[in-house]
């Protein structure tokens, strides 16, 4: 259980106002998938359907849900309480909408997404602002200080580099470079931004659902210095066109990534925790499919027959690692937040249902199981361009997260 913290809670509906939009967004987005399937599924990535769609999952959702999350999670880890709520609440609606506005302009007429895109770049740069002054009051910055600051640090170029490429598509600007800038948006939004966010929390929320005690922490010392060293070589790599360094640092990637999995398996061997959450244990399941994407993205960087792969590969990156991580943890999250606000007060008064009770885990297994199955379906589709079977397996998926979306929505009626 996250522990209470001091005074430093955060008002609960700040966190729920992004993590209930980011399942809308999330909803919309595969919809958007599915109706447009036989474009996608031809293996056409690179369309305003297709963007719409992805900044609607990426932004809408993974980016909402982590915003969220942030909200009620900084305070907890690092003891610290959220600078100025209100700022919140206010930041909330100019991203809300800024990320409404920007992913139709994407659908309707790219060329034209300048000024939603920068309306959505000022309420990121107010999160980045709100964080800043938070983790400025922090007592003793620690390795996890360093990997959520990192992470916003990437936050902030994935969105600069994004707002470029409009201006790129709209005037022409710098167009040699427009391959280079569209590559290192993708490299410093989804493995810089959500990786190392995800790593930094993993380092509390691990021990805390799994009840480990005594473990080392040396380790994340080396996740930080080998993944932020891939990033760096990696990004250098895409503007001077240099494919062996490419290769290093995808390769530090990889390696940053395994000893990262490497030492949460460690932590869970010091649990006292028998049974692990049947939520929490998707998310380890998360992390080890994580690390296989990684050594395939390796693989394919090697052996340039693969290099058709590499959308495709994205798309599970984004899936099997990410969006499923952030679930399984939004299964464990959202019940204590709730929990706490409704309950916590009541202990010893009356009878109020335990936190077990709060979320229906008996859907857990089958939901993500068919999940994985689905997501692994749309790969095979997108890999061998079958059209029918990306359908039937985007039809799945489509409504498994619908059922996602309301099975965390129905926390809210305990």
């Amino acid at each position: 259980m996250l522990p209470q913290n001091l005074g430093s809670e955060t008002n609960i509906k700040l966190p729920f106002s992004f993590i209930l939009f980011s399942l809308i967004a999330l909803v919309l987005s595969q919809i958007l998938l599915l109706v447009n399937g036989q474009l996608m599924a031809s293996g056409n990535f690179r369309i305003p359907v297709i963007w719409s769609s992805a900044h609607l999952l990426v932004l809408g959702w993974s980016l909402m849900a982590a915003m969220g999350s942030m909200y009620q999670l900084v305070s907890v880890v690092f003891l610290t309480k959220i600078w100025n709520e209100k700022f919140g609440f206010i930041q909330f609606f100019v991203t809300a909408i800024g990320i409404v506005s920007f992913s139709g302009m994407l659908y309707w007429s790219p060329q034209n997404a300048m000024l939603p895109g920068i309306l959505m770049l000022l309420g990121i740069l107010m999160f980045l602002f709100q964080m800043f002054m938070t983790l400025k009051s922090q007592a003793k910055p620690t390795i996890l200080t360093a990997f959520v600051g990192s992470a916003l640090v990437c936050l902030f170029i994935t969105i600069s580099l994004g707002i470029t490429l409009i201006y790129c598509l709209k005037t022409g600007f710098a167009g040699e470079y427009y391959q280079a800038i569209f590559k290192a948006h993708l490299l410093m939004g989804i493995t810089g931004w959500f990786t190392l966010l995800i790593f930094g929390f993993s380092y509390k929320m691990v021990p805390m659902f799994s009840l480990s005690h005594g473990f080392p922490m040396v380790q994340a010392k080396y996740v930080f210095a080998f993944y932020i060293s891939g990033l760096v070589l990696s990004l250098i790599a895409f503007f001077t066109n240099n494919n062996l360094l490419l290769k290093i640092g995808f390769f530090l990637l990889f390696v940053g990534f395994t000893i990262f999995s490497w030492h949460i398996s460690l932590i869970i061997k010091k649990r006292l925790k028998k049974t692990l959450d049947k939520p929490f244990t998707f998310a380890l399941v998360a992390i080890g499919l994580g690390n296989l994407i990684h050594l395939a993205a390796l693989i394919i960087l090697w052996n340039h027959q693969f290099t058709s792969l590499i959308g495709v590969l994205v798309y599970a990156y984004l899936l099997l690692w990410i969006v499923l991580c952030i679930v399984s943890y939004l299964y464990k999250i959202v019940p204590f937040l709730w929990w706490t606000y409704k309950y916590s007060k009541e202990i010893g008064k009356s009878k109020v249902p335990s936190l077990k009770e709060m979320m229906n885990e008996k859907i857990v297994t089958p939901l993500f199981s068919i999940f994985i199955v689905a997501i692994l379906a749309v790969f095979c589709a997108l890999t061998f361009h079958i059209t029918v079977l990306f359908n039937v397996g985007q039809t799945i998926l489509s409504i498994v997260f619908i059922i996602i979306a309301f099975s965390i929505l129905r926390v809210l009626k305990k």
